[in-house]
């Protein structure tokens, strides 16, 4: 598994991102390379023209195959996805089994799982993933880990992420069109707290607020496991508009303004200070424009955004368990002093993660990968290659006690039988390519 290569694809409002990681000889991992283009097709994280997403996917992947020495193809991705269409349910989910004696193993918490994906939805709405919480076992609560425990009766209260048919079908759509498979697709603020949270953060309870173009996503972590999540259906595209329609200016200028001078707080120091933009075309004339007064317009937005993100965490009923603080990530937490804001509005600690706390990129690779507006992309890589490792492990673990059909079909070493399917075996791998070995 080590020289296998997970792809994640970011597709979100303002950008659509590929990354591609591999684990190096050490286990740890490395993002080896990364293609970013402008996202055209997609609104508030749900996908408006197919074509203009196709395109922008085509070109980031591009990217990202071009950056990498050798010869990189690239044909199947993990994708995140976000928008005002998501949301989530809790669901009490259960099955018994036949034997009461036996250990429960990892089979078990799938066959719970797949069971809860049966769930009868609102029409128009669909599954898109179930994070089990504490378990019961024979009425017994509190189990976070049931793997090993014997018991007939398992069940346990899970949350359910649902979303839009018709958004994740058109997501599907756009990656297959780029000629891509779908591993799986991801919420993003799951992927981005596989980047920018250590467990420790989730053990003691922790916000994760990823601040992206169209929306701002919550999740919410306590005793390692993910309480409640939410969208808020703002981000820091509405900023760059209160900019633009409070100072009468145009958009590209708005922008600009709020990455090079805009702050979360007043700052005493800029008060009096004043901007000048380039007037329309033809015209001479420049517009002056106060930082006292762009500060203001974005301190009231993101002020009424985290009012909707204390509100998820009182929602949740978890505010006061909340020891890690709250995490920002996400291109809009890139705002000057956005982390006090919060502090003084929520009276939680507060700090920026950077996707880059669990690679193992040199430190030049990380200065690159250092903003937290790759957190969901990086976080994809991690989450594939965190699914691989527990296939792999589940594969691993699980030894059965041979049955009287096994033992007789069961193979012994140096028999002929077992020349015969040896030198089978080794022709097939003569003729069966290595999927990954172009990828490397």
């Amino acid at each position: 598994m080590k020289n296998s290569v997970v792809v994640g694809l970011d597709i979100g409002t303002t950008k659509i991102a590929c990354f591609v990681g591999r684990q190096n000889d050490h286990g740890k991992i490395e993002i080896i390379s990364m293609g970013k283009c402008e996202s055209l097709g997609v609104v508030r994280g749900d996908v408006r023209n197919i074509d203009r997403t196709v395109e922008s996917i085509k070109t980031a992947v591009s990217q990202a195959q071009s950056r990498v020495p050798g010869q990189l193809n690239i044909r199947s991705v993990y994708v995140g996805i976000a928008g005002q269409h998501i949301k989530s349910i809790q669901h009490s989910g259960l099955i018994t089994r036949k034997d009461a004696e036996s250990l429960i193993r990892q089979i078990d918490i799938d066959s719970l799982i797949d069971d809860m994906y049966k769930l009868v939805m609102k029409p128009g709405e669909e599954i898109i993933s179930i994070f089990p919480q504490e378990y019961i076992i024979d009425n017994d609560p509190g189990f976070k880990d049931p793997i090993g425990v014997p018991g007939a009766r398992l069940e346990s209260n899970c949350h359910i992420i649902t979303g839009n048919v018709t958004a994740v079908r058109n997501i599907k759509k756009c990656v297959e069109i780029a000629e891509l498979e779908v591993k799986e697709i991801i919420l993003e603020p799951i992927a981005s707290s596989h980047a920018v949270l250590s467990e420790e953060e989730k053990e003691a309870g922790v916000v994760l607020v990823d601040i992206g173009g169209g929306t701002t996503d919550v999740a919410i972590f306590y005793e390692g496991i993910l309480r409640h999540t939410a969208v808020i259906p703002f981000g820091g595209n509405i900023i760059t508009d209160d900019i633009k329609q409070g100072c009468n200016i145009m958009r590209k200028y708005a922008e600009k303004l709020k990455v090079k001078f805009g702050s979360a707080l007043p700052m005493e120091s800029q008060q009096n200070d004043t901007v000048g933009i380039p007037g329309v075309r033809g015209s001479s004339q420049k517009k002056y424009i106060s930082v006292g007064s762009l500060t203001s317009i974005i301190e009231a937005r993101m002020s009424e955004i985290i009012e909707f993100v204390n509100y998820e965490i009182i929602n949740s009923g978890y505010e006061s368990r909340m020891g890690a603080g709250v995490v920002l990530t996400g291109g809009g937490s890139q705002l000057k002093h956005l982390s006090q804001l919060v502090m003084l509005r929520t009276g939680l600690d507060a700090r920026i993660g950077l996707p880059t706390e669990h690679l193992a990129n040199s430190n030049q690779q990380l200065e690159h990968l250092a903003s937290p507006m790759y957190a969901t992309g990086i976080g994809l890589v991690l989450n594939g290659f965190h699914n691989k490792a527990r296939i792999v492990g589940e594969t691993n673990s699980v030894e059965e006690e041979p049955t009287n059909e096994t033992k007789k079909n069961k193979v012994n070493p140096g028999s002929p039988r077992e020349n015969f399917f040896t030198k089978m075996i080794s022709k097939l791998s003569e003729k069966v390519p290595d999927i990954f070995k172009d990828e490397d």
